[in-house]
């Protein structure tokens, strides 16, 4: 797998900050293809990109799932734990 590195001609001009930092709301995400969207948001960032990841729950079988594809490919950080979301940001390598 090849990573993902976005140059000039392959941004949109939508006018947003590629700087601005991304949140992933995983509860608006059907739970038949959750994982495939994370993974897939994961495998679109670049070198010391984050996402911030919401779940509804610790996701700590999504966290083991992604540890297995990319060995100490990301840090994770606790941004919030509970009661009604669990938000961390998963940051590559």
């Amino acid at each position: 797998m090849t990573d993902l590195h976005l140059t000039e001609a392959s941004r949109c001009n939508c006018g947003h900050d590629h700087a601005e930092e991304i949140e992933l709301d995983a509860r608006l995400i059907p739970h038949a293809v959750r994982h495939a969207a994370i993974f897939g948001a994961l495998d679109s960032l670049p070198s010391a990109g984050s996402l911030v990841l919401i779940a509804p729950h610790n996701p700590l079988p999504l966290l083991a799932q992604l540890e297995e594809r990319h060995p100490a490919g990301f840090t994770r950080e606790y941004l919030q734990e509970g009661p009604e979301a669990w938000k961390i940001r998963l940051t590559r390598a």
